[in-house]
């Protein structure tokens, strides 16, 4: 009885929503369709419903197949309009308006893809003088699924202006404007990112079940049940809290800091090691409010001396009490915690730190290296590593739905399928950082990404082009191994598949903001390369790449490729830095070293007598690095050896 009852519902439901033709969302007025190309339209209606289609003096019938769907394809076109599309079903007609033949590329990735144009640099002239009325973009809303999806349920063409460009992509945006300066056609862009996320998240089903790590949980996706799985995540959530999840937050009341008193009860309070994200403590999955308690004693003279707390650093935000006075509070999961702490506010006898964290989404708490949670007291440190009282104050109640990178490819299933086959130039990427920690597999995991997209899009082997990851997090005094650098091999990689090419940020971040500002130049970069690669124009798109090198001595001859008009080290004296070199023993110094011709450099250390292998760039922040091409481009960070690094299992 129930399945008579859930099909009928469902027949209901299907007959009740393709009672008028409709298209899919991504067809409306103001969009670009691709130049050149037999652009798809498609939608839904009735079984069997005759549909006609007309399109710039173009006229096409068709009809609704048995599950109501249906489907033409204009004839190639020039760059022109504004054009009107009409679409006339039985009973409705669709009119979509002020419509253009122009270039057409997805931008896609995770967050530095989704930042927008409101937060960059100088973002108040780049809105007011952003009146491009050929510019359009189209931002597909978030969505996790469980299975690939139709359509969206949101989503328009929106004409770039000062009005609406603050909540564009801001790589999409300068990547777009300077097509749109350089070629003079109409450019489009669809828009689908999500921050935080993995690579793949954006893989189809089809692809990751061949991965050999991804594959099983892509079965384990497959076989949950999504009632169950809220019901079960809620009760392990539960069990965590003894029954009782707490909802308001009891640690701050009406702006007083009730739990950074000093004569708090703590004996409810548990315990947990610092610095660790508490998922490794205890708290899997667990995002919300947080307090942290630790009392350090002191004498007289330390109380009375100069002094600074320091927290390594707090995912994501955070408020810092010392008996029961504010000393900090910062809004950056990125940024180290160092706050001085007032004359006065230290006593002889027993401190209270007391630290309220916030986690908005994926790892939470304390972090970091232990060395860097310290009282600094003067000449004197009093580490603060080690058993800290601990107390959850607020749980947030999304944390029993599936998140994006919970299953591998929830988001090409929400936010990749409903756009498949519209027709494209090209895409453009900025993700990584989230795969950091399994660079050597992403050299598999983002290669399988493009190819992937390729497939199923239907439009052949597409231009695409990815955002190198940029300088981040403190410069290192020696040299030392980076998952960060790790993952940028990948993506050079990734070079060696056809239509490619890479964008470097290497010289525009910001050590203490994984989002750095700048995003001009990196819209900049990736047009570089479309210009060049998608376009044919005579344009420099990369920096410098490694080429080869031949040892003479205990010196190291590096020859490159992708020069442009010739090598530049901006430096007034001529040399070089962010280079390391190693003998056999496999330890790195820095190198010295200047430029021999316009595509050689010479390098050398007084530690190494036998060099064997070269770095350059192999850092987090490689904050100094200055070998460019006379374009401006920057060298591409590169290690001439093969040995296994951090994140190679």
């Amino acid at each position: 009885m129930k399945k008579i009852t859930l099909f009928i519902i469902t027949f209901f439901l299907i007959t009740v929503s393709f009672a008028e033709v409709k298209t899919a969302r991504i067809f409306g007025s103001n969009m670009v369709l691709q130049k050149g190309l037999d652009n798809p339209i498609w939608g839904w209606a009735d079984k069997g419903e005759k549909i006609t289609v007309r399109f710039n003096n173009q006229e096409f019938k068709t009809k609704a197949d048995k599950q109501g769907k249906w489907k033409v394809r204009l004839q190639k076109m020039e760059y022109g309009g504004p054009y009107v599309l009409t679409i006339e079903g039985k009973s409705n007609t669709i009119t979509y308006d002020n419509i253009l033949i122009g270039e057409v590329w997805v931008c896609s990735g995770q967050s530095n893809m989704e930042w927008i144009v409101e937060n960059v640099n100088n973002k108040e002239q780049e809105i007011a003088e952003a009146n491009y009325p050929k510019l359009r973009m189209f931002t597909v809303p978030k969505k996790v699924s469980q299975v690939p999806i139709e359509d969206m349920d949101a989503g328009e063409w929106e004409l770039c202006s000062p009005k609406n460009v603050g909540h564009f992509s801001a790589v999409g945006y300068f990547f777009a404007r300077k097509l749109l300066k350089d070629l003079n056609v109409p450019i489009g862009m669809i828009h689908t990112s999500w921050g935080g996320t993995v690579a793949e998240t954006w893989i189809s089903p089809e692809n990751i079940e061949k991965d050999e790590d991804l594959s099983s949980a892509l079965a384990e996706l497959n076989q949950l049940d999504l009632e169950n799985y809220k019901e079960q995540k809620l009760a392990k959530i539960k069990n965590l809290f003894d029954g009782d999840i707490p909802t308001n937050d009891t640690g701050l009341v009406n702006g007083k800091a009730v739990y950074a008193s000093m004569d708090l009860d703590e004996n409810d309070w548990k315990s947990i090691e610092t610095p660790a994200l508490w998922e490794s403590e205890g708290f899997p999955d667990i995002d919300g409010i947080a307090w942290y308690r630790k009392k350090v004693n002191l004498t007289a003279e330390q109380a009375s001396s100069r002094s600074t707390i320091h927290l390594s650093k707090i995912d994501d935000n955070d408020q810092t009490w010392i008996n029961g006075q504010l000393v900090g509070a910062t809004n950056d999961h990125t940024l180290e915690r160092i706050y001085p702490v007032e004359s006065g506010i230290l006593k002889e006898g027993e401190n209270i730190i007391a630290v309220r964290v916030q986690d908005t989404g994926g790892g939470g708490g304390i972090y970091g290296n232990k060395n860097d949670c310290y009282l600094s007291i003067g000449d004197e440190k009093i580490s603060l590593a080690g058993e800290w009282k601990f107390k959850f104050t607020y749980v947030s109640p999304a944390n029993t739905e599936v998140g994006p990178n919970d299953y591998p490819t929830l988001l090409y299933n929400g936010m990749i399928k409903p756009i498949l086959g519209y027709g494209i130039k090209g895409a453009i990427w900025y993700q990584g950082e989230s795969n950091a920690d399994r660079a050597y597999q992403y050299r598999r995991v983002f290669q399988t990404l493009i190819k992937d997209w390729r497939q199923h899009w239907g439009v052949g082997d597409f231009p695409f082009f990815w955002v190198q990851l940029a300088n981040f997090m403190q410069a290192q005094k020696q040299p030392e191994e980076s998952a960060w650098a790790e993952l940028r091999e990948a993506q050079t990689m990734a070079l060696e598949l056809p239509n490619t090419g890479q964008a470097l940020a290497i010289d525009i971040g910001n050590a203490n903001d994984i989002h750095p500002r700048n995003k001009q130049d990196v819209g900049k970069r990736l047009a570089l390369n479309a210009l060049k690669v998608a376009y044919g124009k005579d344009f420099v798109n990369s920096g410098p790449m490694y080429e080869s090198m031949e040892v003479d001595g205990n010196k190291v001859i590096v020859h490159f490729k992708s020069t442009g008009s010739g090598l530049e080290v901006k430096d007034k004296y001529g040399y070089l830095k962010a280079f390391a070199i190693a003998g056999a023993d496999k330890k790195f110094y820095w190198a010295k070293g200047i430029q021999l011709d316009e595509n050689s450099i010479i390098l050398y250390s007084e530690k190494v007598e036998t060099p064997v292998a070269v770095r350059f760039g192999w850092a987090d922040n490689p904050d100094d690095l200055n070998l460019y091409n006379k374009e401006g481009l920057p060298a591409v960070p590169f290690r001439t050896d093969t040995w296994k690094g951090i994140t190679e299992k």
